[in-house]
């Protein structure tokens, strides 16, 4: 095998023209399969970096009303347990699991005033001491909430720095008092994302989207939230994952978790409307509670839903690619033809001598894979810097594919052992006589 190979180097040299021009088609497809397959990898991370985040890995779990979040400021009492501790407990006992809060909310609240300046469309959140931390915020100004500040009820607020500027516009919020449904709260703190959990805003859109979606947020301590909303009401859950990968997974966990004394509360309710139903009442209180359950935001679900998008119509766009290598396979086949034509006397003379038709077979096999094997790793090289090309000019991502540079050679070697089994057979079937007396 090795003398095999030896001698295939040593006809492709002797006929470098010809032999370049044969593994041209197969360079060219090989290399605009790199560079679309780098595309779509480099795409895909971009998408799932965009729909999930900065690898800030976080899950959220809300209340739904059928498809739709459940907020208590528009939508009637769902008649909804309260969360539990031990259910936070079961929580953050789970695998991949690395911290955990449950929040109270109000997504869409108009309510909040410094003067005569109102916070329009912000969100207010009663959080525990948990939050800042599961949910990747940090103290930019003043301070956090104490657990002080929990015990004795006290009504202070942690403001981000769009709700601070559209309260205040360039005062100095610390220290001052805003009202939330016409309570004072006290301004204790700013607050701001960590580098983690930043959006990646890469386009003047993505920043428009960003700013449209963040009016301003508004945090108290969950003691408090009675005092300006109502008590019991239903509170969400944020979670923190250790890896990507893991979100589903937990975030289907988490859902049967929170919705354990839910779905209790749907049966006794079932029940109770059977009996009012037999005394001749009519109650659709068991149809409007069946449909309150906790989900969660399965955002590695819908990046990989983006991505299964994009790969398809990419796909297309690989098939075509192929078309190149099957151009370049009849080449090498048209070339290894000549090439038995050309050393048809060589070949009778090997067989003169006593060599078989499998060694004559094996000879000219090695020799085509050996071709286009040279074909795929130029390709191979050609194709990366195809897709720094194209990344330079569009800036769109990419990203190497290591899967996709071995599979790339090793197909091509089988183009090679494909295409040239038909000449080969021809070589390995002359008749050493007639083959001898060949011009």
């Amino acid at each position: 095998m090795i003398e095999n190979i030896k001698l295939s180097f040593e006809g492709i040299w002797s006929h470098k023209m010809r032999s370049f021009l044969t593994m041209l088609g197969v360079i060219i497809g090989i290399a605009s399969i790199i560079s679309i397959v780098s595309t779509i990898k480099g795409t895909s991370e971009q998408l799932k970096n965009k729909v999930i985040g900065s690898g800030n890995n976080l899950v959220t779990v809300t209340l739904n009303n059928g498809d739709i979040e459940y907020d208590p400021e528009y939508n009637s009492s769902p008649n909804a347990p309260i969360l539990t501790a031990q259910q936070k407990e079961k929580v953050l006992k789970l695998d991949d699991v690395t911290n955990a809060s449950f929040y109270y909310s109000r997504n869409y609240a108009d309510s909040i005033y410094h003067n005569n300046s109102g916070l329009q469309g912000g969100k207010v959140y009663g959080i525990d001491l948990n939050y800042l931390d599961t949910a990747g915020y940090i103290i930019q100004m003043g301070r956090g909430f104490v657990k002080k500040d929990y015990e004795d009820y006290r009504k202070v607020a942690l403001l981000d720095s769009n709700a601070a500027t559209g309260l205040f516009e360039t005062e100095e919020p610390l220290g001052k008092t805003i009202e939330i449904k016409g309570e004072p709260y006290i301004v204790v703190g700013i607050i701001r994302e960590s580098q983690d959990s930043q959006p990646n805003i890469e386009t003047l859109s993505d920043y428009y989207t960003y700013s449209q979606n963040s009016s301003g947020l508004v945090l108290v301590p969950d003691s408090t939230w009675p005092i300006i909303y109502q008590y019991d009401e239903p509170q969400n859950a944020i979670i923190k994952v250790s890896n990507t990968e893991a979100m589903s997974t937990v975030g289907k966990k988490a859902e049967d978790i929170l919705n354990e004394n839910l779905n209790v509360a749907n049966t006794l309710d079932k029940l109770q409307g059977s009996v009012s139903e037999e005394d001749g009442e009519e109650t659709g209180t068991a149809e409007i509670t069946s449909t309150i359950q906790y989900k969660a935001d399965d955002l590695l679900e819908r990046a990989k839903n983006l991505q299964e998008l994009s790969e398809s119509t990419n796909a297309q766009l690989i098939w075509i690619a192929s078309i190149s290598l099957l151009v370049g396979g009849i080449g090498v086949m048209n070339i290894m033809l000549v090439s038995v034509t050309e050393r048809t006397k060589e070949i009778g003379l090997k067989k003169a001598i006593g060599a078989r038709k499998k060694t004559i077979l094996l000879q000219f096999l090695t020799e085509a894979a050996v071709l286009t094997s040279i074909g795929g790793i130029l390709g191979v090289l050609g194709g990366i810097v195809m897709s720094q090309v194209v990344h330079r000019v569009s800036g769109t991502p990419t990203a190497i594919s290591v899967p996709a540079i071995v599979a790339s050679v090793v197909f091509s070697t089988m183009i090679g052992l494909i295409f040239g089994f038909l000449p080969s057979v021809k070589a390995a079937n002359l008749n050493p006589i007639d083959a001898l007396r060949s011009e």
